[in-house]
């Protein structure tokens, strides 16, 4: 039987989460557009953008949901060894752009990216709004890895990492983690579980919970729109 799906036009509206989709996991609608007002209302719903260039675009919900509780956060003997060399420094916003293109950039592991023109664009209109942030590892005034997401209220939504020198990615979640803890945010939302995020103590919950969480934190307001970090080593 061929999949229906709701297709979205300029009105910006989003069709009941109940709708999404079991499999593909997650899918609920296609189409619309990237506009700042659009994918705002989508992660209030619980609900991110993901497709392929050549693809309309495709929006998704999926059931179980990856968050990382921040107090649940894991940080292994060797990263705590790696953290103490503080050969680096760890920015934040200072080169949105550039993060960015780090997480698009191709790899031997990496052969394709969704993060596509459009897709860049939005979230660095997205960060000119303040809504987006890049988290940023530097050594010797060059970017070795970062990551980038949303902050939602209380919750940041955790949207690509990537590194060009070990561990770099590891060390930009680790100091997020610590530092959104302290500014009062509950949970770093992954979108979907993976093996390297379960190491650090993220986990899995329903939609459901996740949904709960959007309703009790996103319209908390928090110190980390228009913050700029810049320091050394980690605690």
């Amino acid at each position: 039987m061929p999949i229906t799906l709701p297709q979205l036009d300029s009105e910006i509206w989003f069709p009941p989460i109940q709708q999404a989709l079991r499999e593909p996991n997650g899918l609920i609608a296609f189409g619309g557009d990237l506009r700042p007002e659009r994918i705002l209302a989508a992660y209030r719903r619980g609900i991110f953008p993901w497709y392929q260039e050549g693809e309309p675009i495709l929006w998704w919900s999926p059931d179980p949901r990856g968050v990382l509780f921040l107090e649940q956060l894991h940080i292994s003997r060797s990263m705590r060894k790696v953290l103490l060399q503080a050969d680096f420094e760890i920015r934040m916003d200072s080169d949105f752009a550039a993060v960015m293109r780090g997480c698009a950039a191709y790899t031997e592991k990496r052969t394709g990216t969704w993060i596509t023109p459009a897709m860049y664009n939005a979230y660095c209109d997205l960060h000119a709004l303040g809504h987006a942030h890049s988290i940023e590892v530097w050594r010797d005034d060059k970017l070795i890895g970062g990551l980038y997401g949303l902050a939602i209220g209380g919750i940041f939504c955790g949207e690509s990492m990537f590194s060009r020198s070990e561990n770099a990615s590891k060390i930009a979640l680790i100091k997020l983690s610590q530092q959104l803890q302290q500014w009062g945010f509950a949970v770093i939302d992954s979108q979907l579980g993976s093996d390297h995020l379960r190491s650090m103590g993220a986990r899995e919950i329903t939609r459901t919970h996740y949904l709960q969480l959007l309703e009790q934190h996103a319209d908390t307001e928090l110190p980390v729109n228009g913050v700029t970090w810049k320091f050394t080593g980690i605690e």
